[in-house]
């Protein structure tokens, strides 16, 4: 073998490695790049985004249905599901708040589209602001902080609301509905945020570690 060969080989066996070794961490970046977000390179969103988010709507929209009174003024029900919207934000944001919150009472609209505006309202600003701020800060005190805002915002907007929405569609007077708001709506919202707050905190962190694993 001539020198001029030996050189030739000894310049392939040593890019050789380089080459293999670029090529492995282009793999291994586009790897670690393709998911956290859950949306593809391309910016469109991932089908399993698209299903866990098809999931939680179809979860808010069923326990939407499980109504109970938890105060002793019996026609104002709770339902929990304001606790899925919390957990859609927690695990996947904001926007999933959002969209679970909106869509999750959309079988509601037909049959009482005025209590159901409000019921989409409160659940928008208990659960998108939550997010956010979960988002800012992932600890258990940020989630803790999160549900604190979310449930003030939220109980200013039921009171608001029904102080806006309820004569139109009651046939009450505003001044009736304002009567109602200290010894009666207030009470309900509170307890009903308070319910939101203890089952989120206690549940977030185990489903949402179920969910990582699922990924």
């Amino acid at each position: 073998m001539g020198v001029s060969s030996r050189i030739r080989m000894q310049v392939v066996r040593s890019v050789a490695p380089e080459v293999e070794g670029s090529a492995s961490a282009s793999t291994a970046s586009a790897k670690l790049g393709s998911h956290t977000t859950g949306v593809a390179d391309s910016g469109r969103w991932s089908t399993r985004r698209i299903a866990m988010y098809a999931l939680f709507v179809a979860l808010a929209m069923v326990t939407s249905f499980i109504e109970f009174p938890i105060t002793p003024v019996t026609w104002l029900k709770y339902d929990p599901s304001g606790i899925v919207c919390l957990i859609a934000g927690f695990a996947y944001g904001p926007a999933a708040a959002a969209i679970v919150s909106v869509l999750g009472f959309v079988p509601h609209m037909f049959a009482n589209p005025w209590g159901s505006l409000m019921a989409v309202l409160v659940a928008l600003f208990l659960s998108a602001p939550a997010a956010f701020i979960y988002r800012k800060i992932r600890t258990r005190k940020g989630a803790a902080i999160g549900i604190l805002v979310g449930a003030v915002l939220a109980i200013v907007v039921a009171l608001v609301s029904n102080l806006i929405v309820t004569p139109i569609y009651a046939h009450m007077t505003y001044q009736a509905v304002a009567a109602m708001i200290l010894p009666i709506l207030l009470p309900f919202n509170v307890a009903k945020m308070a319910i939101h707050a203890v089952i989120t905190f206690l549940i977030y962190k185990p489903i949402s570690n179920l969910l990582s694993k699922q990924q």
